[in-house]
């Protein structure tokens, strides 16, 4: 089987390596830096599996007809990406790995629904610079079809062949686990607007306290929506509903000490990764996702959308806010029980 795996960052390399490293027919696409990169001195890869280095094909563009293609640029990019080149991918298999619930529908602009098939990534990898990535730590990979009801052929095909280097895990509702993914990711945005590991920003139970106050804000909207959450490997639906019930100081106490040994080395979180890369990050379907859905249902997220509209600012003006401004200016606009 050919194999594209369309986006060389985090998880693009990560999995490309993987497969490579397995046997498999695999070219990566990325931007000029990490080409040249990785054709100079292969794909690095180091974590939680052990350091090696791989010789892999890569491209700047798409050049040939994939039997599978696994895009794993970040969501805002994928506009882009088809425009050039989704006349190679009108008959391939494309698998969606993005953050948030609306890569499919993006992708379904350009390619054929009954080809889609979206995942959620429940593994960790950090990008340190062109052709190297950190396995930060394990997890499985979930897939299904946002536009299809029953599991296809090609779903549980190609669920055997991504056994081959995660626990792969077919899901009969995939929106409502991409939902609960977006939780798993909404406290990215405080590392990002500090820019600080993971383990240094929730060492804080300031910060993980503030943590807590996202996902009560968020949980309150999907409530009242009506949309269904579906418990994930790893990560069950339990971790928001009985954290959200604990008083505030309480369950931050809890977060901090999770998040502060998610992995030994440092953790940034996919946010941070892209703006320290100096790219826009993926801020809009995450947090972002919850201040789109109270706006069109007429409520309210307004620490999500402080958020929100921090993480642009720093994108824009390339400067990270210290704890104490943010804290000021959560307090400022939403008030000191916010």
């Amino acid at each position: 089987m050919k194999i594209a795996v369309i986006g060389a960052g985090a998880i693009g390399c990560l999995v490309a390596g993987y497969l490579k490293n397995k046997g498999e027919e695999v070219t990566l696409v990325g931007r000029a830096q990490a080409v040249n990169a990785i054709k100079e001195n292969g794909l690095s890869i180091s974590g939680v599996r052990g350091d090696f280095k791989v010789r892999i094909s890569i491209s700047d563009t798409l050049n040939y007809i994939p039997d599978l293609a696994i895009l794993a640029t970040k969501t805002q990019d994928i506009d882009a990406v088809l425009q050039d080149s989704s006349y190679l991918l009108r008959n391939s298999l494309l698998l969606t790995t993005q953050n948030g619930i609306q890569a499919d529908n993006l992708v379904a602009k350009y390619l054929p629904q009954k080809n889609i098939i979206s995942s959620i990534i429940m593994f960790g990898a950090t990008y340190l610079e062109p052709g190297k990535v950190v396995h930060n730590f394990e997890g499985s990979w979930v897939i299904g079809s946002q536009f299809q009801s029953n599991p296809t052929e090609e779903l549980i095909g190609l669920s055997l062949f991504l056994d081959k280097i995660f626990p792969t895990i077919i899901s009969e509702d995939i929106i409502g686990m991409k939902y609960l993914k977006i939780f798993a990711n909404a406290s990215n945005c405080l590392p990002a607007i500090i820019g600080k590991s993971m383990q240094e920003v929730f060492s804080d139970l300031d910060i993980s306290r503030m943590s807590i106050g996202i996902w009560k804000e968020a949980f309150e909207i999907i409530q009242k929506i009506g949309i269904h959450l579906v418990s994930l490997p790893g990560f069950p639906v339990e971790n928001i509903t009985k954290l959200t019930s604990l008083p505030c100081a309480a369950a931050a106490g809890v977060f901090s000490g999770i998040m502060k040994n998610l992995s030994r080395e440092p953790l940034y979180g996919s946010i941070l990764q892209s703006i320290m890369r100096g790219k826009t990050s993926e801020i809009d379907y995450i947090n972002g996702e919850f201040v789109r859905l109270a706006e069109e249902n007429h409520m309210y997220a307004p620490l999500n959308k402080i958020l929100v509209d921090m993480v642009h600012q720093v994108e824009k003006n390339k400067m990270f806010y210290s704890k104490n401004i943010l804290m000021n200016k959560v307090k400022e606009l939403i008030g000191e029980n916010g």
